[in-house]
């Protein structure tokens, strides 16, 4: 590579990184502004607002029921797309191109369109807005990009492992129990904070499904409906202090459990 192209792809890394992390601390500073409107100069800075989150009962309150919901979206979203990475997995499995295609549908598929699709649904079935509604539009949504992850992960998995297990007499259930699972531990974790992260901001499958308690989008949506202000800043700047921290243990958790493996 020479050093005229080396000089160019730095160029664009670091004009990416600007791109990326200037409006980041840009709203972050916007967090301490001591004004109810955003804007600059920032003549006075203050720490009210992000101690106006930590006593704000209703933030408080929705940032639970979305990280419930996040929660019990994912762990949904695992079981099921495990097996079906699982049953995909195999070659000769028949049908397993158009299973393929249907599996990874949902991702594909436009927010918007797919949560007008799930209300229609939710209707037909007699499920009612709210809680469990949003947690099944998630999951649905979720699974494949667990099938995805895992699917690479078993790719990588010695034949020989499993092979041996079963010379041993182990059946398969055993054999996915003791030589797979364990296996697929590290694609299970970054999948699980891919789901989490995507469950927690999504915003058009819960205003569409969501009942009275709205989720932490739906409600940052509300607010700025009556115009922006340091509140929703600082508000935006935990969850994403919140969700740096998740991803530096998820992907340190990654590492070592490959490096174990």
């Amino acid at each position: 590579m020479s050093r005229s192209t080396r000089i160019m792809m730095s160029v664009i890394y670091w004009a990416f990184v600007v791109y990326v992390f200037v409006p980041l601390i840009l709203m972050i500073m916007m967090g301490f502004k001591d004004s109810k409107f955003i804007g600059f100069p920032i003549k006075s800075w203050t720490f009210d607002w992000y101690l106006a989150v930590f006593s704000d009962t209703e933030v408080l309150t929705v940032f639970g029921y979305s990280t419930a919901i996040a929660l019990l979206s994912t762990v949904v979203s695992l079981f099921v797309g495990t097996w079906i990475a699982v049953l995909l997995a195999d070659r000769k499995f028949f049908g397993r191109a158009v299973m393929f295609g249907l599996m990874v549908l949902p991702a594909l598929v436009p927010g918007i369109i797919s949560a007008i699709a799930f209300r229609i649904y939710a209707r037909v079935l007699g499920i009612e807005p709210g809680m469990f509604a949003i947690i099944w539009s998630h999951a649905v949504h979720n699974v494949p990009f667990v099938c995805l992850v895992v699917m690479a992960r078993l790719s990588t998995l010695p034949k020989s492992q499993r092979e041996a297990a079963q010379d041993l007499g182990a059946d398969p259930l055993v054999t996915f129990v003791r030589i797979t699972l364990p296996y697929l531990r590290p694609a299970l974790i970054g999948a699980s904070v891919f789901c989490m992260l995507l469950s927690f901001d999504d915003f058009v499958r819960s205003f569409f499904l969501g009942g009275y308690q709205p989720t932490l989008p739906v409600l940052i949506f509300a607010k700025l409906r009556s115009g922006m202000s340091p509140e929703i800043n600082a508000i935006s700047t935990v969850v994403l202090i919140l969700t740096a921290f998740l991803g530096i243990w998820a992907e340190r958790s990654m590492r070592r459990m490959k490096k174990e493996t």
